[in-house]
């Protein structure tokens, strides 16, 4: 039986309506200044469309939760290569997240060939995605995981709460008693922490 996407796919026709292209690119645009605000804010306005998407391809709410927040730290790290001229920023966005879905969903099938692979007289199955490809996506997983991990704990429930969650910042000040400009505080530094934890793991060999 499918699961049910919930709050997150009912909510998608009216927040398309109200999404705006040159607000996206504004804020797009921010981002790639270095400003987390703007992710932030970002993220208020698209993370349900990007859950969405992710969740038709994967039909896994906690993977397709792990996608939306794989999607916003690339968003964080690549918003300077976005091209106006090129793809709306929605569309941006949707590219970002198919990818990063068909990722976890090719990985997925590997694990699965692999349990079918073990139980006698399984069947023959498709070729598996490149190890590069595997290991590009482990790999990738691990490092967002340990920046996570490394984060303070006010900051990390934050960023939790909002990028698996999927609370809005007046969600998250209910749900944690802190006033709306503490969570906005904390989310704004656990994302500057995170991009260079990021940046960090990425330099290393």
């Amino acid at each position: 039986m499918e699961m049910d996407p919930g709050p997150h796919a009912t909510a998608t026709a009216g927040l398309r309506a109200s999404l705006d292209s040159g607000e996206l690119i504004l804020l797009i645009q921010s981002v790639a200044g270095g400003r987390p605000q703007a992710l932030a804010d970002l993220y208020d306005r698209t993370s349900r469309q990007v859950f969405a998407l992710a969740y038709r391809v994967l039909k896994d709410r906690q993977v397709a939760e792990e996608v939306v927040l794989d999607v916003f730290l690339q968003v964080w790290r690549s918003a300077q290569g976005y091209d106006v001229a090129r793809a709306r920023p929605l569309g941006w966005l949707f590219t970002i997240a198919r990818s990063r879905a068909l990722d976890a969903l090719r990985a997925r099938r590997v694990r699965v060939r692999r349990e079918d692979e073990l139980a006698p007289g399984h069947p023959e199955v498709e070729p598996a995605p490149t190890p590069p490809e595997r290991l590009d996506l482990t790999d990738r997983q691990g490092r967002v995981r340990r920046a996570l991990a490394e984060l303070p704990a006010d900051q990390k429930l934050a960023v939790h709460l909002a990028y698996f969650e999927g609370l809005s910042h007046t969600e998250i000040a209910q749900r944690t008693e802190a006033s709306l400009g503490t969570v906005k505080t904390r989310l704004r530094l656990g994302m500057q922490k995170l991009r260079a934890k990021l940046t960090r793991f990425e330099d290393q060999p």
